[in-house]
């Protein structure tokens, strides 16, 4: 992705896939989208046709819905995270009317990279995007999970058995 004069990326060059099931939904978060800049942009009504078009084209962020028939958005990363190159590493920012923390964790448990509670704002939608970008976790990989690194504090200070430390590496193992 290349950078505009003011070092912010040049949105028109992002592909983004929207996968919701909610026609009207993929339509709000399009026009957002669109009116920030983006060009590219990919819809599917499910996540087996969000990884058909994902399969398809080059897809730089996903939005998907949690809920949807045929295949739901948590399937949708687990298939996205079990790809081989790079495509598994697609930052995917998860969409959802039921935030509670069971959600969350099955979501953050399947390599979610954010997180996105409706009903959304532009504002939200767009510093979502922001934060993917600009802010982008390593992704760690054990025998039971390939993601983000979940964790999001990296206190200095702590001196604990729990210290993270960091090769610079894009993906470390747990």
């Amino acid at each position: 992705m290349t950078s505009t004069s003011d070092d912010r990326p040049d949105l028109a060059r992002l592909s983004l896939l929207v996968v919701d099931d909610n026609e009207q939904m993929r339509t709000i978060i399009g026009a957002v989208l669109s009116a920030a800049g983006v060009r590219r942009l990919h819809f599917a009504p499910d996540g087996r046709h969000g990884l058909a078009s994902l399969a398809a084209n080059e897809i730089d962020v996903a939005f998907v819905d949690y809920e949807m028939p045929v295949m739901h958005g948590l399937d949708f990363i687990s298939g996205v995270r079990a790809l081989s190159g790079e495509k598994r590493f697609l930052p995917i920012i998860m969409l959802t009317g039921h935030s509670d923390l069971k959600r969350l964790n099955a979501a953050r448990d399947r390599g979610v990279t954010e997180f996105l509670a409706k009903p959304v704002s532009a504002r939200t939608i767009l510093k979502r995007l922001e934060t993917v970008i600009y802010h982008p976790r390593p992704f760690a990989q054990s025998p039971t999970f390939f993601g983000p690194d979940r964790r999001r504090r990296d206190d200095a200070n702590y001196k604990g058995p729990r210290r993270r430390a960091s090769d610079g590496a894009p993906v470390f193992e747990l």
